[in-house]
């Protein structure tokens, strides 16, 4: 193996604790492979030695290439997924008769129902709304609280308090310990229980952790920004006081904080649980060039909780290059150059925030004849059950005969959803199909349904009758009173299990109406919203970030990174300081995905580009890529509007250019005052400063300057006492 410096000092590593800040793609794997087998070369027995990647794919891979690269004969050691470790300490607990024999469920539905009967149980109010508590998204919000309340090992009345759940949630800590008792009685353990179970054992019986410890002299863990307390506190008692162990990972991209991750756990956690130990950079990148290290660098230096590292490229990366664009015409445009130059469409990826967001895209492509795959198959626009509803909803206008179909009625009375069980519903729908007419009032199929349940339904009934009326509006004009008429914005944020999920169900339909506007008649649309399409292996690949971590592509286009979009927020529910660090950390991760080239895309109309575009500095970074690349050195310094981090990046790599700051450019992290309070960061691009915050947990104002220094206000939740140049 080929290794850098910086990659033969940790694998070198003498004794005691270490931390390895590895930045995408630095070669972690490699550097982790060599680093067990210089350890065996060592004479550490295979059975002294444990390595925990972060899933099963991770694992494999590392087995793979650690089976590839040992001498021929050579006993390998344990490696190992967190569930496959907390597996056999519960099944060593069991023997021992710490813990009682449990089966674990495996399938989705078996947690569901479960959480179902759960749910059931504590909601025993005549008054409760037990069909919204039943919806899928409720039971798959309360599935992730149960999780959440195993992975940071808190008590769940408190993770309630802490979490932003909306209405309808407040069953929540009721139905954990109901479902607990349920587990119990029926002895059963879901995934999370394989970490949980065995810690809470092991933390309150001092005898079976000397029973589990010292078996151990290195414990090598992959991911670690990733680790949630369960984990690290597992892992702790599991090393005791001998095992030296060795955390590789990148604060920066710790990007699952809503799984119970924290960017301190590389950070200032690592030290306070196990002890001082030596640090070691991963500081270079093997994906991409200059340019996109240092647009990430630029991207990533407005957090405070991050280390103090940079990502530099090697030179023998490939000149990636980075563009900015707006419109679905620029994102088609993209694809059309790519594939001009000889190129094939899997070998890039459309990455999205949330899987709303690729909509446009989907649709674009779908009438453009563009094969595209999805990582998920039921994130096809024309599969979700919402978008099948809407288009029901349309084809009523130019087909009234669908209003004699039962089962056409039932897909329009379900979504958005109207809290009435299905069962209810197929019976009322039936009726409807075949009298025409409004039950009366007395009917049983009335006598059975809620007040509100009963003017929902009239209400959506009279809608459909009334549709084929409307043919003369335009597309978008239907769209917004169909969804007018069912309310449906104030129903989707009823029935989200979740704030955020709630705001992206009623960005979906603020999308629709966007791309209905695109079209000339309704059965144009309809058409599009119902064509039939199949994951196809030529086509371009779309995922969400989420889903991207830990994967490269040659071409990655990063879509709808727009304001309130990427960063994910909303004027009711604005971005505190953690939270834009989150949205950060995630967008780092996006722009890291490439390798030859970065299409940042933005949407036009209503929409403002995000901030990260600006924060990232795309046309710098090109800049002083090209001057890299150029053979003779200019004879002036390169001006650029964040020369210090660009002077940081220039020495790391060696380079003679000389760069200065920007005329009448202000510092990235320029000092200002807002009602008092330091402003924390400020962004720049197209000739505008940005200027947000003032409390990090409380942000208090948005301010732009444009290129004349002249303050345009934004947005405002504090008086302004004093704003200082920066």
């Amino acid at each position: 193996m080929q290794l850098t410096p910086e990659q033969q000092s940790v694998v070198g590593h003498a004794a005691g604790h270490a931390r390895v800040a590895a930045v995408a793609g630095s070669g972690k794997t490699t550097t982790m492979v060599a680093r067990v087998l210089h350890l065996l070369a060592q004479g550490v027995a295979p059975t002294r030695i444990m390595v925990l990647m972060f899933n099963r794919s991770a694992r494999e891979d590392f087995q793979h290439r650690l089976a590839r690269m040992a001498p021929a004969g050579q006993r390998l050691p344990d490696v190992r997924t967190f569930h496959s470790l907390g597996l056999r300490l519960t099944q060593s607990l069991t023997r021992w008769g710490a813990l009682e024999a449990r089966q674990l469920l495996t399938a989705d539905w078996q947690l569901e129902r479960l959480l179902r009967q759960a749910t059931l149980d504590v909601l025993t109010d005549p008054d409760a709304d037990r069909d919204s508590a039943l919806e899928q998204d409720r039971l798959e919000a309360l599935a992730h609280f149960c999780g959440l309340v195993k992975a940071e090992v808190v008590d769940p009345q408190l993770l309630y308090e802490r979490l932003d759940l909306g209405e309808g949630t407040s069953h929540f800590v009721d139905a954990w310990h109901r479902a607990e008792e349920l587990l119990a009685d029926q002895r059963l353990m879901t995934y999370s229980d394989l970490l949980y179970r065995p810690l809470l054992t092991l933390e309150t019986q001092p005898v079976l952790q000397q029973r589990v410890q010292g078996f151990l002299d290195h414990v090598i863990i992959d991911e670690y920004q990733d680790i949630n307390a369960a984990q690290q506190r597992l892992l702790a008692m599991l090393a005791g006081r001998d095992a030296a162990v060795m955390a590789v990972g990148d604060a920066n991209q710790c990007i699952y904080e809503w799984r119970g991750a924290h960017p301190d756990a590389m950070l200032d956690t690592f030290t306070r649980v196990f002890g001082p130990g030596t640090d070691y950079p991963l500081s270079t990148t093997f994906r991409y060039g200059h340019a996109l290290a240092l647009a990430a660098n630029q991207a990533i230096a407005a957090n405070r909780r991050r280390a103090d590292q940079l990502c530099v490229a090697a030179p023998s990366n490939p000149d990636t290059t980075i563009d900015v664009r707006k419109g679905q015409a620029a994102f088609l445009d993209s694809l059309k150059h790519w594939q001009q130059q000889g190129r094939r469409l899997n070998e890039a990826c459309l990455l999205v925030r949330s899987w709303t967001l690729s909509v446009p895209m989907q649709l674009t492509m779908l009438r453009e004849g563009i094969p595209f795959r999805l990582a998920r198959e039921d994130r096809f626009v024309f599969r979700l059950p919402l978008v099948e509803a809407l288009a029901g909803y349309l084809c009523l206008v130019l087909q009234p005969q669908l209003l004699r179909d039962p089962a056409h009625l039932l897909l329009v009375f379900s979504q958005p959803t109207c809290f009435v069980p299905r069962e209810a519903l197929a019976a009322l729908v039936t009726r409807l199909a075949e009298t025409q007419r409004w039950p009366s009032r007395d009917d049983p199929l009335l006598a059975r349904l809620k007040p509100h349940q009963r003017r929902t339904l009239k209400k959506r009934w009279e809608l459909l009758c009334e549709l084929p009326r409307l043919s003369r509006l335009r597309p978008e004009a239907l769209l917004e009173h169909v969804i007018a008429e069912v309310e449906a914005e104030k129903v989707l944020k009823r029935a989200a299990a979740s704030r955020n999920k709630g705001e992206e169900d009623v960005r979906l339909l603020d999308v629709l109406i966007e791309q209905a506007r695109e079209v000339s008649d309704l059965a144009t649309f309809i058409e599009l919203l119902r064509r039939p399409v199949e994951s196809r292996d030529d086509g371009i690949l779309i995922t969400t970030v989420h889903g991207a971590k830990g994967l490269e592509w040659p071409l990655v286009l990063v879509g709808a990174v727009n304001e309130e979009d990427f960063p994910h927020y909303t004027r009711d529910n604005p971005l505190d300081a953690g939270r834009l660090e989150e949205e950060r950390r995630l967008y780092y991760v996006a722009i890291t995905r490439a390798i030859e080239k970065l299409v940042l895309l933005h949407d036009v109309g209503d929409h403002r580009p995000s901030r990260f575009i600006a924060e990232t500095g795309c046309e710098d970074a090109c800049r002083l890529a090209v001057a890299l690349a150029a053979t003779d050195v200019p004879q002036s310094p390169l001006e650029l509007a964040a020369a210090p981090l660009a002077t940081r990046y220039l020495t790391a790599i060696g380079s003679d250019l000389s760069v200065a700051q920007a005329a009448g450019a202000r510092s990235a992290m320029g000092t200002g005052y807002v009602a008092g309070e330091r402003i924390r960061h400020a962004v720049f691009g197209d000739g505008e400063v940005s200027v947000v915050e003032g409390d990090p947990a409380n942000p208090v104002i948005e301010v732009r300057f444009d290129q004349a220094g002249k303050r345009r206000l934004i947005a405002q939740r504090a008086p302004i006492e004093r704003l200082s140049s920066c």
